[in-house]
């Protein structure tokens, strides 16, 4: 337990504006919700980091939600929007591979590596139009824009650190925007 009661805080979070155009608008929430990943990780012990208190969802750790934002950066970043290879862990046999990864490895790893994806997802952003259309087409679906991904990953990235808001609270009682 935070003997302090102190919310978390992220270093170098800062509140999107309140106006601002489209691309500024996107890229400032997705910046948001990705420093609130950190956030959330801040001083957890490596037991909490790995640990899967929630009966119905078994792989579910701090470390595992973490692990997947960073191949969900990957996926629709490198993979959709540039076509470049798939290199993550997931495999049809073993789809849920990056959350085991996540209970395995340290925090601070994957918090590194969920970074480093991330500072390549902004170079990609930042060299595309809002209206580029993805170099990789999902099956049966119309063409994936810059503009949809960003939109969608500010959305992935909010509904995770809801369970980032769960899983710490059950952790060591933190709690905290």
């Amino acid at each position: 337990m935070n003997d302090e009661n102190v919310p978390l805080t992220a270093p170098g979070r800062v509140d999107p504006p309140m106006a601002a155009d489209e691309r500024t608008m996107l890229t400032t929430w997705l910046e948001w919700h990705r420093a609130t990943v950190h956030a959330k990780c801040v001083g957890l012990s490596p037991g909490h980091a790995s640990a899967t208190p929630l009966p119905t969802s078994p792989l579910m750790s701090v470390g595992a939600v973490v692990s997947h934002l960073r191949w969900v950066e990957h996926a629709w970043f490198e993979k959709l929007l540039m076509g470049l290879p798939e290199n993550g862990h997931a495999t049809p046999g073993d789809p849920d591979a990056e959350w085991r990864r996540g209970s395995e490895l340290p925090l601070s790893l994957l918090l590194d590596e969920y970074e480093e994806q991330c500072a390549r997802s902004r170079e990609i952003t930042a060299g595309l139009d809002l209206d580029a259309v993805a170099a990789t087409a999902r099956k049966d679906e119309e063409p994936t824009t810059l503009r949809w991904v960003l939109v969608h990953m500010i959305e992935e990235t909010a509904r995770h650190n809801g369970h980032l808001d769960l899983l710490r609270e059950l952790a060591d009682g933190v709690t905290g925007e």
